[in-house]
């Protein structure tokens, strides 16, 4: 009896402990659910995880392989805690042993919209390709097989003698596998980015690992062997590639339109445009930022994302905006040494923000951290300065950066503007 007891006692006290763990993982699990439905930001906005209950033995497998913590377990059931930070890379798919988890397009209550192509990514629009996030595939390698599969198709194509055969829309993992395709190809192409980087989507990654659960095949490059790896990671590798080939990306270009010629295209961005037989749109869900329309919006202190607080310190500093992405960029910024931050939102509540980032900017406003100004706008940005308007009074505050996180204008509007059909899921694959 006693040797059984010497045995017993541990494994009783293994147990206790992993049941107390678990209790203590649901209460945090039920608390950020609630706090998502108290906020209404129940609605993922890209490809997400469906879990189906029945199927789900609760191994837990998924929320370790979730970098977003966008999951958690709830009565011994995986539960979508956090719905709005899931940005469909799929990793909890992969990692489920049950296969309870499939990856949709919307909701019951929200349906999404995804442009229709065919097996060769080509548009119900001949010479018009779809790849990646645009076309729902928000996993990075699954993105970057379509962006070389789509080249691929495109350059079977007999199209018209215009100075491309192709023009690339977007520098994400679908934009650049498509131009290296292009490039062995040996196409004459043009890719633009609006932003001044690249990278699309992946700068919307977190800053721990990004799951890669397969590696995928790159045209000229070979193999990608990651398995695991941080954003900083993969953009390094991106742009070790990008000087290996000699790629070349047309940065700060936003396409405007695109126009059908006879047996091609004529694209027009911001800084000119291009006679093409064909067009790639390896664009993300996001659209193109939503602007302030005020002069002096287009120098080049004014941002639409912020990246990484550090580069502000010692900095004035205007966040505009009264989404969550407003308020956590306000707070990260002045959490940095030396800055001075003004957060302007033109109603006069932050509805939108989840509880915590408004407990959090009540903090550090009462600190004098953050000079929150509610019924405001901007209404003119210069080299050192800018001129805010609040409640119908104007004052003018020293500045060295602005960033705007006011939403973006979705490209659904567009694409059905060329005629690209458009089909809403409604919590579908």
């Amino acid at each position: 009896m006693m040797d059984l007891a010497i045995y017993l006692i541990p494994l009783l006290i293994i147990v206790y402990l992993y049941l107390s763990g678990r209790k203590k993982k649901e209460k945090a699990a039920v608390s950020q659910l609630n706090e998502a439905i108290e906020a209404g930001l129940t609605e993922p906005s890209s490809l997400h995880p469906y879990i189906d209950p029945k199927l789900c033995l609760g191994a837990g497998s998924c929320i370790k392989a979730c970098p977003e913590e966008a999951i958690g377990m709830i009565q011994g059931k995986a539960v979508l805690i956090n719905p709005t930070s899931c940005i469909g890379h799929g990793a909890c798919a992969a990692a489920c042993p049950h296969n309870a988890i499939t990856l949709v397009f919307g909701t019951d209550k929200r349906g999404m919209d995804i442009p229709q192509v065919d097996p060769h990514f080509e548009t119900n629009v001949p010479g018009i390709f779809i790849a990646g996030e645009l076309g729902g595939m928000g996993l990075i390698r699954k993105s970057a097989l379509q962006g070389s599969q789509a080249m691929d198709s495109i350059a079977k194509l007999q199209g018209g003698s215009y100075p491309y055969d192709v023009v690339i829309v977007g520098a994400g993992p679908a934009g650049l596998a498509g131009t290296l395709s292009a490039i062995e190809h040996k196409l004459r192409y043009v890719t633009i980015e609006q932003e001044t980087s690249l990278g699309g989507a992946i700068f919307q990654y977190p800053r721990n690992k990004v799951a890669m659960t397969a590696p995928v095949k790159l045209p000229i490059v070979g193999e990608m062997h990651f398995k695991e790896v941080s954003k900083e990671k993969l953009l390094e590798f991106w742009h070790g590639i990008i000087q290996k080939t000699g790629m070349k990306l047309n940065y700060n270009e936003r396409m405007e339109t695109i126009t059908p010629i006879r047996q091609g295209f004529l694209v027009k961005t911001t800084k000119g445009s291009y006679e093409t037989s064909a067009v790639l749109l390896a664009i993300g869900r996001r659209g193109t930022p939503r602007k302030l329309g005020v002069p002096g919006e287009d120098l080049p202190k004014v941002v639409y994302r912020l990246i990484d607080p550090e580069q502000y310190r010692n900095q004035h500093v205007v966040v505009v905006g009264g989404g969550d992405s407003a308020l956590e960029a306000a707070i990260s910024i002045a959490e940095e040494p030396g800055t001075t931050v003004t957060l302007s939102y033109r109603s006069e509540a932050f509805g939108r923000g989840k509880a915590k980032n408004r407990d959090r900017l009540k903090e550090m406003s009462e600190k004098g951290r953050i000079d929150v100004r509610l019924k405001s706008t901007v209404k003119l940005v210069e080299k050192d300065k800018v001129t805010l308007e609040q409640e119908g009074k104007t004052f003018t505050i020293p500045n060295d950066a602005i960033i705007v996180c006011a939403g973006g204008i979705l490209p659904t509007p567009f694409l059905k503007e060329i005629g690209v059909m458009v089909e809403t899921k409604f919590g579908t694959a």
